[in-house]
Formats: structure tokens, sequence, C-alpha cells
């Protein structure tokens, strides 16, 4: 009799931080109704899309565009498989398109995000997350969600920042940080009732840099870098928040991308 699938609950923490106790091959998939924790298992399956009786984890539920069964992600010979059952294309880190009529791709263990386009520019969030052989932890671990390298971010540190690196949030193939009138703009569009200045926002921004400089990150500050200096010292930024998952992609949802 094969194991029971796990529940994980719409407020479980980001896979980026990874799962701890699962044994090698555990499949984890979350999106923001929830997710579903399940063994490697030969012609497993587990499926996602907007019907939520129809699939084990929903995604774009009022979303008319997110088909009712979209993707699979299946176990077969020794690896999970994600393909696309949807009209739509699931996007993958570097802008990789997945398309219905494309063969399955192997998901090796790790963290995958992957994201479905919907109506009105909406990215809906697919967090996938394979156990790997050294992610096995003792039970002295198993409370511990996050790594010991998060930054302390304030919440307007983390909008802004959010803002400013999203298009590495959303895994673009060459992504570039906001220019801070187009960060000014969009914190407009999304804080209508706050006042939202290009140099508020680069304010904001070096407060962060400076900070986590003196914490010894480097290639934070413009007496670092070689002249030109231009988006170099936002790019690093960015990166050290992403690769410390101090940021990480279900952040989106604070610009009202799943809303």
């Amino acid at each position: 009799m094969g194991e029971r699938p796990g529940v994980l609950p719409p407020a479980h923490h980001s896979l980026a931080w990874g799962m701890a106790g699962g044994a090698p091959g555990t499949l984890n998939v979350l999106a923001v109704a929830g997710g579903i924790t399940v063994g490697p298992r030969e012609g497993r399956e587990v499926l996602f899309g907007r019907n939520r009786p129809d699939v084990h984890v929903c995604v774009g539920e009022n979303d008319r565009r997110i088909s009712r069964r979209h993707g699979c992600v299946t176990y077969r010979d020794d690896r999970w498989w994600l393909s696309t059952l949807g009209k739509l294309p699931v996007r993958l880190p570097g802008a990789r398109l997945l398309f219905n009529q494309d063969e399955p791709i192997p998901l090796g263990p790790g963290y995958t995000p992957v994201f479905v386009r919907g109506s009105n520019h909406r990215e809906h969030l697919l967090e996938v997350h394979v156990q790997g052989a050294e992610d096995q932890r003792g039970p002295e671990h198993e409370a511990a969600t996050r790594p010991p390298n998060i930054w302390a971010l304030s919440p307007v540190e983390q909008l802004v920042l959010v803002v400013l690196g999203q298009r590495y949030l959303l895994h673009e193939a060459y992504p570039t940080p906001l220019s801070w009138r187009q960060a000014a703009e969009h914190l407009t569009e999304i804080r209508p009732g706050e006042e939202w200045t290009s140099k508020r926002v680069e304010h904001l921004v070096l407060s962060v840099r400076n900070r986590l400089s003196r914490g010894g990150v480097p290639g934070l500050t413009r007496e670092e870098i070689n002249h030109p200096v231009g988006n170099t010292v936002n790019h690093n930024l960015i990166r050290e928040l992403l690769e410390s998952t101090t940021l990480v992609p279900p952040d989106l949802r604070l610009l009202g991308y799943e809303d």
C-alpha cells in the first residue's frame, strides 16, 4: 500500500527555502492555494490547473486563461518530468517555454519556479522542489525553514526591492533592475496613496546596499566597481538577495501578480 500524499497549506513557506526531512526524490509542489508532497513512484502523476476538484494543486482558480488541467509532473524512469497539458505554455527559468506539443522535461534536484501567464498580465507561480540526497536532515534540523543568512528588510524595503528586481524573480532570461523612474512609477500604480519618487526609491535602495556592504557583501558600492557603474551595483544587490533567499518568487504577490 503506497504512502498518502502530504498536504502543504497555503501559508507554507516558499519552497525556495528547501524542504527538510524528506527522502530523496520526494516531490513538493506549491501554489498560492496550497500544495502537495509525494514520494517517488513509477507512473505517479501530480496534476495542476484551475479546476480545483480535478487537480492535485490548484493554480489560477479564477483565471479563465488557465486550463482546467494545465500541466502535470510525472515520475518515470527514476526522474520527475514536467509536461504542459493546457493551451498556454508554462515558463521556466531562463524564459524557457514548454508547450503542450513539447516533450516533457526532466526536473533535477532542488527548486524550480514555474510560471503561467494568465489574463491581465497576471503571473501564476507554481513552486516545485525535488528532494536531493544532500537535502536530508536529522530531526534536530526539521524545525528550521529558513537558512541563517537571510537579510532583514523592513516591509517598505522589501516592497521596493521586489519592484526593482521583479525581472529576476520572474526568472527572465537576461534580467536587469528597473530604473529608479520605472520603479517609482510601478510603486505609484500599486500604492497610489503613497508618495513615490525616483529619489525616494534610490535612497531606500542605497540604504540597503550600504547595510549589506557593511555586512560583508562585495560589489555594492560605487567605489568597488569600475566606471561606468550603470546598474551593476543594483544587479549585485538583487543577486545577493536572491541567492540568500531573502527575496523569493512568491514575493511577487506583493505586486498583485496573483490577485
